[in-house]
């Protein structure tokens, strides 16, 4: 019995539930009416905008952005100054050219529900005619499609989320100044640490190198730089990465604080371009490079006292030592700004931006190959190797399987120079140097071309150390080379002649 009353008393509750819920349904549908929708709401012409703004919420801090126009020029309310991004500013408006909603929710009497009474961003727009607020609610849980509001007395689901376009920032709003893709570039001027200009020539009499187009005006001569190390560089500036401003609007006291009253270096590029009726047009591109005030100030004062101690002799292997380490632990930490031309912007860049961009010396631009010809280029190859003369001479093939094209020949016979190539092609610098040799040759070649200008280039190589030898090239000192790839050279021309 006790059993049968309590299965009555439930059903009883459950029949009041489902009454209460048909009650509440009924409620709802009477209040408000859902209804499939692919309406246009707004469209307001981006260029009938006269001021707008948003406002939304971001890791508990309020963002609150607003610009205006004037004389059709936007401009950041709170700084003139600012130098807006006006392609942000039209993307942003695009929004609500042709704002369509996916559902319409009607005769809305709590707005709360849809996250409309604390609404997670609010965006604003005023023309001559007519001022707009666009409230955007929560997310629906059904198919997560942002609720919002116009003001019309009813709620819109949207699938397009405005706040996907308006989570920005002010930095997102300020106009970069762009670094561009040099198409052809006629001449690269160094001001600062390095001084001297590069100039493009193709088919140029000043090498004997067919790749090389790009040349060092340097003490009134034309000396060849590489190619693919020019092109990096000018690679470099062209990604440069700058977002991140310091400020927008510099003053002489700021540019004078990051070091670009007096920059380290200045590059001035001048380049062609083709516009849009397909004709060229000369543009120049100037950047200006350096670190802070403070630290090239304490370089200096730590450069002037590691010459005063040497000078004094009072320098010790110990604060030698202390000298390398604190170049180590400071580089990577470099404080460097970057500026475009007379831009007001002032732009933070990385230590390996910097260190790139410094990396501008004619050393860092030429060649590091002791021989940079052509193999396909040589008809004879004179060697010298403990005191001993040898001649390669060479015919040229129709066989596409020969190599660069010729046949090589040691005393009348057939030879394969493939190691020898391989070998005199990977002599590389080390680093550059001066110095005049002062031990005994180990090995010399002589290259006669098919060149004008240059019908003959010698090489000698020098010991100097356990590690390198000492190249020369046409009687100057160029570099020292690693020495294992000198004796992979001898034993090159040994394995041609003893055969």
């Amino acid at each position: 019995m006790k059993r049968y009353k309590k299965i009555v008393i439930l059903l009883g509750v459950l029949a009041v539930c489902c009454v209460a819920a048909f009650l509440a349904l009924n409620y709802q549908e009477e209040q408000e009416q859902i209804r499939n929708s692919e309406e246009i709401i707004l469209q307001i012409s981006s260029d009938s905008v006269q001021a707008f703004s948003w406002e939304y919420e971001e890791d508990g801090e309020e963002v609150s952005l607003a610009f205006h126009k004037t004389d059709g020029v936007w401009y950041y309310d709170e700084d003139e100054a600012f130098p807006v991004d006006e392609e942000m500013i039209a993307d942003l408006l695009y929004q609500f050219e042709e704002f369509g909603v996916s559902f319409v929710i009607e005769e809305v009497e709590d707005f709360g529900q849809y996250g409309l009474e604390e609404p997670v961003a609010s965006i604003r727009l005023s023309t001559e005619d007519q001022d707009y607020e666009i409230l955007l609610g929560d997310y629906s849980t059904m198919d997560e499609q942002r609720y919002v509001s116009i003001g019309d007395g009813n709620v819109y689901l949207v699938q397009n989320d405005p706040l996907d376009y308006y989570s920005v920032t002010l930095d997102d709003m300020l106009k970069d100044d762009d670094t561009p893709s040099f198409d052809q570039v006629t001449s690269i001027q160094f001001a600062g640490e390095e001084n001297y200009s590069i100039r493009y020539e193709e088919e140029s009499t000043a090498t004997y190198c067919p790749d090389d187009v790009y040349f060092a005006q340097i003490d009134g001569g034309s000396l060849p730089l590489d190619t693919a190390k020019v092109s990096s560089y000018l690679s470099h500036i062209t990604a440069l990465d700058l977002q991140d401003y310091v400020t927008y609007n510099a003053t002489e006291e700021e540019l004078a604080q990051y070091g670009l009253d007096d920059p380290e270096l200045t590059v001035t590029v001048d380049y062609t371009t083709e516009n849009e009726d397909g004709e060229e047009e000369a543009q120049t591109f100037v950047l200006h490079v350096s670190r802070s005030a403070e630290e090239r100030t304490a370089e200096a004062e730590a450069e002037a006292e590691e010459s005063a101690a040497a000078q004094d002799g009072e320098e010790t292997e110990e604060t030698a030592a202390e000298t390398e380490t604190s170049d180590e632990e400071t580089e990577g930490s470099v404080t460097a700004y970057a500026r475009v031309g007379d831009s007001q912007i002032v732009y933070q860049i990385s230590a390996d931006d910097y260190e790139g961009l410094m990396a501008a010396s004619y050393d860092s631009l030429r060649h590091a190959e002791v021989l940079t010809a052509d193999f396909a280029d040589i008809y004879q190859i004179d060697i010298t190797l403990e005191d001993v003369s040898y001649t390669i001479t060479t015919e040229e093939s129709d066989d596409d399987e020969a190599d660069n094209g010729r046949v090589y020949f040691y005393q009348e016979e057939e030879i394969d120079i493939s190691n020898f190539q391989k070998a005199a092609e990977a002599l590389e610098a080390d680093s550059f140097t001066d110095e005049t040799p002062t031990e005994r040759e180990e090995i010399s070649f002589t290259v006669y071309l098919d060149n004008e200008n240059y019908p003959q280039v010698q090489v000698q190589l020098y010991r100097y150390d356990g590690t390198y030898c000492l190249a020369v090239v046409d009687g100057e000192p160029f570099a020292l080379v690693d020495r294992a790839g000198v004796v992979d050279l001898m034993e090159a021309v040994n394995a041609i002649v003893l055969n």
